[in-house]
């Protein structure tokens, strides 16, 4: 027997197996002590309910050394560029990106990146 309600349930359930944000892009400059990291990302954004909401920078052992908050939903903007500045430790030559979104936390994929010194 079919049950309407069981398929309504199907369906609203289905923003949680929306993809995990993705890091398409990653370019880093330097000045000084400071690295400014650019980074694009896709997601599909679906508004405030469900969206791309931040990345952190770690080290290749996962020491985070940095973090940017993404503040708002990028819906109509894909994919979409942001950055931050911050001191990448010494001796670091490598590091990743991890995106991650506001309803399935953090992707379980990085995005590993030479730093040029």
């Amino acid at each position: 027997m079919f049950r309407p309600v069981a398929l309504i349930a199907c369906f609203a359930a289905l923003p949680a197996f929306a993809d995990a944000p993705v890091v398409e892009h990653v370019t880093l400059s330097s000045s000084g002590d400071s690295w400014r990291i650019n980074v694009t990302l896709s997601h599909p954004d679906t508004g405030w309910d469900h969206y791309a909401d931040g990345w952190a920078v770690l080290d290749m052992d996962g020491t985070e050394i940095g973090f940017r908050e993404l503040v708002h939903p990028h819906v109509n903007e894909q994919p979409f560029t942001r950055s931050t500045t911050i001191t990448i430790p010494e001796g670091v030559t490598r590091i990743q990106i991890r995106p991650r979104d506001n309803v399935d936390g953090w992707s379980d994929v990085t995005y590993p990146v030479d730093v040029p010194r």
